[in-house]
């Protein structure tokens, strides 16, 4: 595991959470001290308000004596009020820091894991964490944090000034005060464990949908689009009841933390109103008193309040952490920068690859590819063909045995200069929402449009872009929305053939292509690959043979390779290939 990402995730959310801090920089720290220092100039102002009552009330003062303790409190509360904004704006900066950091790692991370070990993860449940998940962290570093932190502060502050006035009601405050955070801790453990229960619901729930909407198509060929209605409804009907079982523990939690602080504020309340009666007590003092007893248990509420911002981000980091546990492929020694793959061999040496499960994709594999070399592989379904593109791609790790690109091994190169130097189109290229012209881009955002005429001409996609109402400005949806599957198909390749990388990986380029369209991309391909090293994955043979060198994958193995006449005369394996897909001869 990357030791950056062992050390942020620690045992759990909670250290992770804790972890997090580091990435406000300073903003934590502005918002508390801004909001500590309001609340200072609120201890003044209540004095100067009780000054000014008592001097009206009992001295007969008129508005000439206390006109400027009226200006000394109107500037306190404008002063207070731009400290409060400033707090929010510090605290709203300290959560956007963390919410970029933690994305951004997020992001690298997935594209550091691959889609090869990513595979049994739901898509749903990744989108919702990268987007619901980080967004949860908000209010944990904007509102949690800074409110536990004026819990302690505030509440002795107004202590210290209490206590030298009035030792009783001081006394009061000191041992009322911890029944509103215990009392929110006992209920508090119970709303969190369910809280992170319902966060799991949440995730697993998105995922659920986000297939059917992806398979809305196939439900409604089967008939079973009523069905998968009644089940999403059924599922948005337990989920609702959860929640509101978790809403009824919060406001339990809310009703216990506003009964104390009310009888506490009361308390103190009647304690001062007897001793006033008894004229044991100076009203200037008892009303101070009592103006600052509602604010001593105020940090108290808020903290309650803010407590299911705490429960949240622990739910939400609770996924986060599970994501970025998962291992990355391993990568050894100090990171170099990709050799040129236009003047450097790449040679797999007696490369075997298993999977966790035990499966075994690749098994002693030794192969040499020449610069320039066009290179088809085929064989059956399983035989190992997609694992030796993920092992060129750096998306797994070889078992054992090496792979040297040059005299370097693939581990010791950046994996983002090492895929600067690759093009691959996968067997079911994606499409982003957007222009056709965005999409080809991709590869290459800093290509003219003169170069994506000539990548588009290439892949033999000029035509049909440019019969569209908008052309190239034409707007696609996801997936490739809009196209048919072999303009979609065309497309990537343009994508491909823009990027003008040494190395080009293609699975089953030619796959939604009809016969015509298929000669003309083949034919492109051979243009294109005059520079660059082809390896071409082929479920219809007639794509590779023409290419220099076939091999036959089975059960891992590289069990034969050659020419396409040489393996019709040599492999039986290869012709049982032609015999079930056609030679196209």
């Amino acid at each position: 595991m990357n030791p950056d990402i062992s050390a942020e995730t620690g045992a759990g959310p909670t250290t992770w959470l804790t972890a997090q801090r580091s990435h406000t920089g300073r903003w934590v720290s502005a918002s508390i001290g801004l909001a500590f220092g309001n609340g200072l100039l609120m201890i003044l102002q209540a004095w100067l308000l009780a000054r000014t009552i008592d001097a009206v009330v009992f001295k007969d003062a008129g508005l000439e004596q206390v006109s400027g303790w009226l200006w000394m409190i109107l500037g306190l509360f404008s002063v207070r009020a731009m400290l409060s904004w400033l707090a929010e704006q510090a605290a709203f900066r300290a959560a956007i820091k963390v919410k970029l950091h933690t994305r951004d790692h997020l992001l690298r991370h997935l594209f550091s894991i691959g889609p090869v070990h990513l595979g049994h993860e739901r898509t749903g449940e990744l989108a919702t964490t990268i987007s619901d998940g980080v967004e949860a962290l908000e209010s944990y570093f904007a509102r949690y944090l800074p409110a536990m932190s004026l819990m302690a502060l505030l509440p002795f502050a107004i202590l210290v000034v209490v206590m030298p006035v009035d030792w009783i009601a001081g006394l009061i405050l000191l041992v009322t005060a911890p029944l509103i955070p215990l009392f929110m801790i006992l209920i508090g453990k119970g709303a969190e464990r369910l809280n992170q229960a319902q966060w799991r619901k949440l995730t697993r729930m998105a995922a659920h949908f986000l297939d059917v909407i992806q398979g809305m198509t196939t439900l409604k060929l089967f008939n079973a689009s009523r069905r998968e209605i009644a089940n999403v409804a059924r599922i948005s009907d337990e989920y609702r009841r959860s929640t509101m079982a978790v809403l009824r523990v919060a406001f339990l939690s809310s009703l216990a933390l506003e009964f104390f602080s009310t009888v506490s504020i009361a308390i103190v309340a009647v304690s001062i109103g007897f001793r006033l009666l008894w004229g044991e007590m100076d009203f200037l003092y008892g009303f101070f008193i009592l103006l600052l007893a509602p604010e001593f248990y105020l940090p108290l509420r808020n903290m309650g309040t803010h407590y299911h911002a705490r429960m949240e981000a622990i739910g939400a980091g609770e996924r986060l952490v599970r994501i970025l546990e998962i291992e990355t492929p391993q990568h050894a020694g100090q990171q170099q920068t990709a050799p040129d793959l236009r003047e450097k061999h790449i040679a797999l040496e007696t490369i075997s690859v298993r999977y966790p499960n035990g499966t075994v994709a690749l098994n002693n594999i030794s192969l040499d590819i020449k610069p320039g070399e066009r290179i088809g592989v085929v064989g059956p379904s399983g035989s190992g063909k997609s694992t030796l593109f993920n092992l060129l791609l750096g998306f797994v790790t070889p078992s054992e045995g090496r792979l040297l690109i040059g005299d370097t091994a693939l581990q010791q190169i950046e994996s983002t200069s090492w895929r600067s130097q690759l093009a691959w189109i996968p067997q079911h290229p994606h499409l982003f929402a957007g222009s056709i012209a965005e999409n080809i881009r991709m590869s290459r955002a800093d290509s003219s449009e003169l170069e994506v005429v000539l990548a588009t001409c290439a892949a033999h996609a000029h035509e049909f872009i440019r019969a569209l109402p908008d052309g190239y400005a034409t707007q696609i949806g996801e997936g490739g929305s809009g196209l048919s599957g072999g303009q979609a198909q065309r497309i990537a390749l343009a994508r491909a053939f823009l990027r003008k990388a040494p190395l080009l990986l293609l699975d089953e380029p030619t796959s939604s292509l009809d016969s015509e369209s298929e000669h003309l991309v083949q034919t492109a391909l051979d243009e294109v690959a005059r520079d660059s090293t082809l390896l071409v994955i082929a479920h219809r043979l007639n794509t590779v043979q023409q290419m220099d060198r076939i091999l036959v994958l089975d059960n891992g193995e590289i069990i034969a390779q050659g020419s396409h006449h040489q393996l019709r005369q040599s492999s039986e394996t290869y012709r049982r290939l032609l015999a079930d897909f056609g030679d196209g001869a």
